[in-house]
């Protein structure tokens, strides 16, 4: 203990924040979770009340250093993550002054797309004039689903004018923890980018353009002011110090979203090398020595939280949240038919069934755009769906077939990110909670037909790489030193003949979605 400094990390994931205490070598002294709760309102609203985040994050970093796992003063660092595209509107004290706008609400799709489409020239239903002079500064564009935080803020600024008028600032949820942590009011130069108002070109230098400001509808004063990725943006309050638990003026590091901390934490640091995530949502991304943008796809590359780079961002809106469906909506609701719901861990369980079906699951096939999809196609009207079904179709196929449909969901993804980033890639880096599974690791690889690597404690991913940024930060570590810091705990490689069942279910998957997007678009227009 004495040889060592360590990081506090807070990761704030939709389900909940995570805090945990890694020492300096990277290694995981100790973590703790406390859940917060999701609403879900008519219109496409998601929200999540900043408060329950912080008396989240203070009960899971008390039951951290009441624990005395480390001496407090051996603390060197804060770092922070938490789930990107969201927005808090704060007041000139830091006070939110209204629940957040998360990534998943799509409330703000009619207002953006006043800004991003119409015009005499029209691509995808975006202005085309519009959509390159987004392209050339930022390296992509705002979503049309209406779930970026230009989007959120936009559609405050229509629905609750009031609200958009007090507001002094509009931060992502990473940095709005960062300003309760510090009182600065701050976005690094990779958390704001979904903002798509600043100039991205130039990576070291990342700036607000004047022109972007004015397209997008936003008051650049609303917004916090800039600073490099892996810095140190101010120190520990003593009001925060006392709600942690830890001492007064230790140094916090520039914030980051989840994306960005995961593929640091992922180990896969080196460009091209990539990872697959799976927690409520996923995504497969991978940092590249290029600013590029492909609007068919919905993929762009975005700076990253490693100073220099830039990173691949896509996403899947439901990743592990398939489980979470099937928990809460199929097998375990709150009604009359509710069953005692069995002793051990669901996810598990799950898995357990599983594995009582053939690979295929009978033919079923399982599409999990349970709400919406960004990446590949960006629609937000998709909707998921068990097809094939039939009277021989028993529990073990349906809850296989979750699995796999999520692994079609990814195999969809991977093949559009090795057209864009020009190659294929030969393994997966794979994190969150999704990885702790060796069946969805191995029905990845058999789908993907590539190499897996589940990486040591996956669900730590985003935690380690929030505390990995914060000792780069400090001049601890250098960015190099990272890969060698992640553990891999096990190797999936494909099986021949489970790809080849896999390749033609596959193409039914892709099938479905092209005969069914018409539907899917009359039925949730709305």
């Amino acid at each position: 203990m004495e040889d060592h400094s360590y990081v506090m990390s807070i990761d704030l994931g939709t389900g909940g924040p995570k805090v945990a205490i890694f020492a300096d070598d990277g290694s995981i002294v100790a973590h703790s979770f406390h859940p917060v709760k999701l609403q879900l309102l008519a219109g496409g609203g998601a929200e999540q009340d900043p408060n329950e985040w912080w008396e989240a994050i203070v009960s899971a970093a008390r039951t951290i250093t009441q624990a005395n796992h480390v001496p407090l003063d051996k603390i060197s660092c804060i770092g922070v993550t938490a789930q990107w595209a969201g927005t808090v509107a704060v007041d000139r004290q830091g006070s939110h002054l209204m629940n957040s706008v998360i990534w998943m609400d799509s409330r703000g799709n009619r207002a953006i797309r006043k800004v991003a489409g119409g015009g005499p020239v029209n691509v995808m239903g975006y202005n085309l004039p519009r959509m390159l002079k987004w392209i050339k500064l930022t390296g992509g564009g705002p979503s049309l689903s209406g779930k970026d935080p230009i989007a959120h803020i936009l559609y405050l600024k229509e629905a609750y004018s009031d609200i958009y008028r007090n507001t002094y600032k509009f931060l992502e949820p990473c940095d709005y923890l960062a300003t309760r942590l510090t009182g600065k009011f701050t976005a690094s130069f990779d958390s704001i980018t979904l903002h798509w108002v600043t100039d991205n070109r130039k990576i070291q230098d990342v700036k607000y353009d004047a022109g972007l400001l004015s397209m997008s509808g936003i008051d650049r004063d609303k917004l916090p002011d800039l600073v490099p990725s892996a810095t140190i943006i101010g120190k520990l309050t003593e009001s925060a110090a006392a709600d942690l638990g830890l001492l007064p003026g230790i140094p916090v590091a520039s914030a980051t979203g989840d994306l960005a901390s995961a593929a640091v934490g992922s180990g896969a640091v080196s460009n091209f090398d990539t990872h697959l995530y799976i927690g409520t949502s996923s995504w497969i991304s991978c940092h590249v020595p290029f600013k590029k943008t492909s609007i068919t796809t919905n993929i762009a590359s975005i700076p990253s939280a490693i100073p220099g780079k830039y990173l691949v961002a896509d996403e899947h809106e439901t990743g592990g949240a398939c489980l979470n469906f099937m928990k809460d909506s199929l097998f375990f609701a709150e009604d009359e038919l509710r069953g005692e719901t069995p002793a051990g861990n669901l996810y598990e369980l799950f898995g357990s069934v599983a594995e009582k079906a053939p690979r295929g699951s009978g033919n079923v096939i399982f599409t999990p755009w349970l709400n919406g999809e960004r990446s590949p196609v960006d629609d937000h009207t998709l909707r998921a769906g068990f097809h094939n079904l039939s009277l021989s179709t028993n529990r073990a196929q349906i809850v296989r077939s979750v699995f796999e449909g999520v692994a079609y969901n990814s195999r969809w993804l991977l093949e559009a990110v090795d057209k864009f980033i020009g190659q294929k890639i030969p393994s997966l880096s794979f994190i969150g909670g999704g990885a702790n599974s060796a069946l969805w690791s191995q029905i990845h690889a058999d789908v993907t037909g590539r190499e897996i690597k589940q990486m040591d404690e996956p669900v730590l991913a985003n935690s380690r790489g929030a505390a990995l940024l914060a000792l780069v930060a400090l001049g601890k570590i250098k960015v190099e030193d990272i890969a060698k810091m992640v553990p891999v705990k096990a190797i999936f490689k494909p099986n021949p003949d489970a790809s080849k069942d896999y390749d033609e279910l596959y193409g039914e998957f892709t099938n479905i979605y092209k005969a069914n997007k018409g539907i899917y678009k009359r039925l949730n227009k709305f």
